[in-house]
């Protein structure tokens, strides 16, 4: 028996059918880091990067990217967000950056693509716009911290590895 919901029963990729699930409000919520140089942090920080207000085209470039997750990832659903926003913490002692995006649609699929879409643009931008001050930037646990809606319900995030 498949469990794929992307495969059909002859092994084809296929979109999932969604016309008949009901339309609800979703949301979710994604999140990941950035580690970055003293250097590069502090450049950042102080807005004197030489490329620019880097958090301020990071914050567009990820809700651009929610926006456009149809067009990047195979078989995703258009779909009409009614929200996305993306917010960064800073966090001097690590010289870190973590990045958060939330997406909401009122719809008949989930936002979860679109959440993960918009923070790893917005952290690959980042990184983009500090790269000639340090190359060695990390980017990592980009994960979903929740979702609401749908058949599934709400779903948070773990930090002993799973959803619950």
């Amino acid at each position: 028996m498949n469990t794929f919901t992307h495969v059909d029963e002859n092994g084809n990729a296929v979109m999932v059918d969604v016309s008949d699930k009901n339309i609800t409000s979703r949301t979710a919520v994604a999140c990941g880091s950035i580690s970055m140089s003293k250097e590069a942090f502090e450049a950042v920080a102080e807005k004197r990067a030489k490329k620019g207000d880097v958090l301020g085209v990071a914050q567009v470039a990820g809700i651009m990217g929610a926006k456009r997750t149809a067009e990047l990832i195979p078989l995703c659903h258009i779909l009409l967000l009614t929200k996305v926003s993306v917010e960064f913490t800073l966090v001097p002692e690590a010289c870190r950056i973590d990045a958060a995006c939330t997406v909401k649609c009122n719809g008949q699929t989930g936002v979860e693509m679109e959440a993960l879409t918009g923070v790893s643009t917005a952290l690959l931008t980042v990184y983009d716009m500090c790269k000639a001050i340090d190359k060695r930037m990390l980017i990592s646990d980009i994960h979903l911290v929740e979702k609401h809606g749908g058949k599934s319900g709400d779903i948070y995030y773990d930090p002993e590895g799973s959803a619950k």
